[in-house]
């Protein structure tokens, strides 16, 4: 008797812990059912009136094995004309007024000396040519 008795005073030291898997149970099953019947908010996107520009066909600065420079105008089907560094310099100017995002790809012989292909550069960089790009074969 006297153990009985002893046992009723004595706290609980024990966490029930069932109670609380029961309801994260529960609220598991409400967000799993109501979760795909949920409709994301529609974003109305703002219409534009001007279609987007189509893109600008490059022209291309060829430089051939003897350093001896082509235009080639792929706008044009690919129409090609040998010109110096002075007329390459006069027509990048007329075809940035026309367009000053024109892009230019430079096009070198694999045996072309890099510094060819650098002093090109820098005269497209100081006609203002925004879009430089190195043209390369696929192997």
């Amino acid at each position: 008797m006297n153990y009985s008795r002893r046992a009723a005073h004595q706290q609980m030291s024990q966490i029930n812990v069932v109670p609380y898997i029961d309801v994260m149970l529960v609220l598991l099953v409400i967000f799993m059912i109501t979760a795909p019947l949920m409709n994301p908010g529609q974003i109305d996107l703002p219409s534009v009136g001007k279609s987007l520009a189509p893109a600008v066909a490059p022209l291309e600065v060829v430089i051939k094995k003897d350093t001896t420079l082509l235009l080639r105008d792929h706008a044009r089907g690919g129409v090609e004309f040998p010109v110096s560094r002075d007329e390459l310099a006069s027509r990048l100017q007329q075809i940035v007024l026309k367009s000053p995002n024109q892009p230019v790809v430079i096009s070198a012989d694999k045996n072309v000396r890099y510094e060819e292909v650098i002093n090109v550069m820098d005269m497209l960089q100081q006609q203002h040519i925004k879009k430089i790009g190195l043209l390369t074969k696929a192997r």
